[in-house]
């Protein structure tokens, strides 16, 4: 069992692309919120807390192979988990 299930933070990077090497479904599953320099932000790609970095998508755009377009920003960043504890501690 991976360690996201116990965790209470979320991973210091995270990518919601399932071909990156910082893909993880089980954290993804718990729900992931991002604080970006003091405002929630909900079109975060991937990002980085160590580096301070997201990758923002860019409204509808795709590049010619289907991904969205993004932009990476520095800043602070603050992820969370939206839940309080995983689905299978609850009640």
């Amino acid at each position: 069992m991976n360690d996201t299930t116990t965790n209470p933070t979320p991973p210091d990077r995270l990518s919601v692309d399932p071909r990156s090497p910082h893909y993880d479904p089980d954290s993804l599953g718990r729900g992931v919120g991002i604080i970006f320099n003091g405002q929630e932000r909900f079109n975060v790609e991937e990002y980085c807390v160590s580096e301070g970095w997201v990758r923002l998508a860019m409204a509808k755009t795709r590049d010619r192979k289907g991904n969205p377009l993004t932009m990476k920003m520095n800043g602070v960043v603050e992820p969370f988990f939206r839940d309080s504890a995983p689905a299978s501690e609850q009640p």
